[in-house]
Order: structure tokens, then C-alpha cells, then sequence
């Protein structure tokens, strides 16, 4: 790993932990994670990034280890999430930037396009696509679909409640999210409405190759403090962000973008058909599906993601 500084801006109402390395006079590039994950999971991506020339900027998002947390379950709309990363280009004087996002980190990406087009001159998205805003909050679609069963995202919704399982045990919470995929996926099972989310799963004997027992200790301090509540916030506002994206309804994301998902991610099965519509939507679009690859697409396939990411911002953002 390359040496990083750590530094915390007052940005956008909270304070924002961000690791920072490379060159000063390097070109900026955000590296944005998701749930349930922390800066670490961008660890392959930091060292190529510096060697290539860029100055790297990987935050705490909100909610997540030495960043705020704030209370409001609305302080963690898309509006906010946009917003602290806004602020923190701001900061430390940056007029544009490259910005690449995972899961969450890939919505709160895709959003920066659309809300500040003018502030990201190359977007890179991974396992979450983007196809326009819907016509309903997915939460209310989700509602219908799944009468009577369990989905994670509307488990996710009362507050305390997911709390309660995953703060219980953090070690075995992060051991059960970042199974092998094939090894039965927590998001995806088959069961009644009032389960909670890892009834019937066992807790792996083993991690998954692609994490060390160092790097699930990074996870694990992420989480140690004040658990899982301001990450699960995240997923309080699918309403509230359906109802500030009104003015993105048709709108396109204009800055030149590379999109990576794992053909045994469930994101690829569960939103072909926005990974079919995408390019009506993404004009500059450049996407890649990676071979026995699953969600954690970035610690699974470092090499792969790498070197797609480099050849694409070597085109569309050099050092």
C-alpha cells in the first residue's frame, strides 16, 4: 500500500475523512466505496492509481469509521452524499476530477455526473448501472414484487431493525456479506417477509480469497464504533431521492464513462434490463462484464479492474 495522509474537512455540515496519496501535481481521482465497506476496499486500486501519476482521494463516506455521522435519517440523501464530495473537491482547490464508485459509491458517481456534470471529466462505475431516473421509488416497486417475502432493501427500511442483527456480532455480519459468490448470498434468499437477514446462514469456516484477516480488520474498525446505522441510512432515502431527481428525469450523464460489472454479481441478473437500457441514457459509454466475478468486483478482479480502469482514463483523463 502506498503511504497515504489522512486528512478531515469540514465539508457540507460534517466533518469528511479522506486518505489521500500520489503526487501533488497529480491529477485528481476519487475512488468512492460502498456498502458495507470502507476505503480499504479501493486497496489494489490505490497503488496502480499513484504509479500511473494520479493523486488519489479515497473518503470515509458519511456514516462510515472517522467520517460524521449524523443523526437525521435524511442527512444521508443523494443530494448530501454529492454534496460532501463537492465539498471536499472544493476544499483542496479542485475544479474536476475523475470520480469512480462502487455499489453505493457507484449511485452517489453516477449522481455527480448528473447533478455537476462540469466538475467530472471521467466517470468509472462498478456493479451498480444507471438507466434514468424511474417512474416510481424502487422501494414502492419492490413493495409489489415482493408481497408476502423477504427482500433486504425493504428489511433495511425500519430503522433499528437491521441494526439490532448486524450490530449483534460485526465480525460475523462482514464475514457473512463477503461470502464467495456461490456460496449462497445473503440479498437473495428465499423466505418469509419478517426474517431477518441471515436467518439459515452459517457463518463461513473461511474468507473468500480476495480478503485477508487484515483486511476484514479494516472493515471491522469501520463498523466498531457506532455499528451499521449510518450506512444503513443510506438506504432510508430510496422516496426522498426519487422525489429531489425530478429534475433529472431525462437527462443524460455526459462525461465519458466505463462501466464494469461480475457475470456472477446478482446485480447483473437483477437489473439486466437497466443494464439494457444504459446506453440510451450514457451516450459515451464504454462496458465491460468480467468472467467469474461476483459483487466485490474490485478486491475479486484487482488486475482485470485495474488495467480496464487505467486504459480508460489513460484515453479519457491522462496523468
Amino acid at each position: 500500500m502506498q503511504p497515504l495522509e489522512r486528512r478531515t474537512l469540514p465539508v457540507n455540515g460534517i466533518h469528511l475523512c479522506v486518505h489521500i496519496a500520489g503526487p501533488e501535481a497529480g491529477r485528481p481521482v476519487w475512488l468512492l466505496h460502498g456498502f458495507p465497506e470502507c476505503w480499504h476496499s479501493w486497496r489494489a486500486q490505490i497503488p496502480a492509481l499513484v504509479r500511473a501519476g494520479y493523486r488519489v482521494h479515497v473518503p470515509e463516506m458519511r456514516g462510515y469509521g472517522r467520517s460524521d455521522a449524523p443523526e437525521p435519517i435524511e442527512a444521508y440523501d443523494l443530494q448530501s452524499l454529492c454534496g460532501d464530495i463537492l465539498g471536499a473537491m472544493d476544499a483542496l482547490g479542485q475544479a474536476r476530477a475523475a470520480v469512480v464508485g462502487h455499489d453505493w459509491g457507484a449511485l452517489v458517481a453516477w449522481h455527480l455526473a448528473l447533478f455537476a456534470p462540469q466538475r467530472v471529466e471521467a466517470l468509472a462505475t462498478l456493479s451498480v448501472p444507471y438507466a434514468g431516473r424511474p417512474k416510481r421509488p424502487a422501494t414502492q416497486i419492490l413493495r409489489e414484487v415482493f408481497a408476502g417475502r423477504f427482500n433486504y432493501i425493504l428489511y433495511f427500511q425500519q430503522p433499528g431493525l437491521a441494526e439490532a442483527e448486524l450490530d449483534a456480532d460485526i465480525e460475523r455480519s462482514l464475514r457473512l456479506f463477503f461470502r464467495d459468490a456461490g456460496e449462497g448470498d445473503p440479498f437473495l434468499q428465499d423466505k418469509p417477509a419478517d426474517a431477518r437477514l441471515f436467518d439459515g446462514l452459517p457463518t463461513p469456516r473461511a474468507l473468500p480469497a480476495w480478503c485477508s484477516e487484515a483486511d476484514l480488520a479494516h472493515y471491522i474498525e469501520t463498523f466498531a464504533s457506532r455499528g451499521f446505522r449510518g450506512a444503513l441510512n443510506w438506504y432510508r432515502n430510496f422516496e426522498r431521492n426519487w422525489r429531489f431527481s425530478e429534475p433529472l428525469a431525462g437527462q443524460l450523464v455526459k462525461p465519458p464513462t466505463l462501466f464494469l460489472v461480475g457475470d456472477r454479481d446478482p446485480v447483473a441478473s437483477l437489473e439486466a434490463y437497466t443494464l439494457k437500457r444504459m446506453p440510451e441514457v450514457v451516450p459515451a459509454l464504454e462496458q465491460h462484464r468480467l468472467q467469474g466475478c461476483g459483487h466485490w468486483i474490485q478486491n475479486e478482479r484487482p488486475a482485470e479492474v485495474n488495467a480496464l480502469l487505467l486504459d480508460f482514463l489513460g484515453r479519457h483523463y491522462p496523468a
